[in-house]
């Protein structure tokens, strides 16, 4: 297969303290609002009666840290008015925001809510990977600042072939839609992408 690099995340492992969010916030001077990495609290459960007193019963969470996947076929691009979106020989799916008119197409199109609009500079924006810091020999930020070591990066069909080819767990979407590039080892509670019984736990959180 072409150069693809891709993102894997260790779901087992993740305890949802967000030093991926705020290290890649921090990195990249994101305003409020702007995640380019997001960390979701996903889980569900129902109440049952005993003794006349409703309790929880069969609850369940678990974390999923999540990013722009670098899709193998991103639809972000294919709905670029001004091809502001470009995919490079590696595989990572570059924005420019010089080019930006802010239609945002591209964050309408986009099954993850990667491309992300910036109110100060009416331009979108997304995870570029850290390329620049890949040039340099380093890791991307969220990777390092990662406490579990639930994140980690690198070709795609050589993450497939340390930790299998899950790339679509509860709440992502399916994948046949993008394709993306991403590789999940799953919590023992995490579900097939389009068969959840949960929902999103932490969906007001905006840092």
């Amino acid at each position: 297969m072409a150069k693809q690099k891709a993102f894997y995340f260790d779901a087992s492992a993740c305890i949802g303290c967000k030093a991926c969010q705020i290290a890649c916030k921090d990195k990249h001077d994101l305003p409020l609002g702007v995640r380019w990495r997001r960390v979701f609290e996903y889980g569900g459960g129902s109440w049952v009666e005993q003794n006349g007193v409703k309790v929880p019963s069969s609850l369940f969470s678990s974390y999923l840290s999540t990013a722009c996947q670098h899709c193998e076929s991103p639809v972000c691009r294919d709905v670029c008015p001004v091809q502001a979106i470009t995919k490079r020989e590696d595989g990572i799916v570059i924005l420019d925001s010089e080019k930006c008119i802010g239609c945002r197409y591209c964050e309408w199109a986009c099954p993850y809510s990667a491309p992300q609009f910036n109110e100060e500079t009416k331009a979108m924006t997304k995870c570029h990977f850290c390329y620049d810091l890949q040039a340099q020999g380093l890791n991307p930020a969220c990777v390092d600042a990662c406490v579990m070591r639930c994140l980690d990066y690198g070709e795609l069909d050589e993450l497939r072939a340390k930790y299998g080819d899950l790339n679509e767990i509860e709440p992502l979407p399916t994948n046949e839609i993008t394709n993306p590039a991403l590789v999940i080892t799953p919590h023992k509670h995490s579900q097939k992408s389009g068969e959840g019984t949960g929902r999103i736990l932490n969906l007001e959180e905006e840092v």
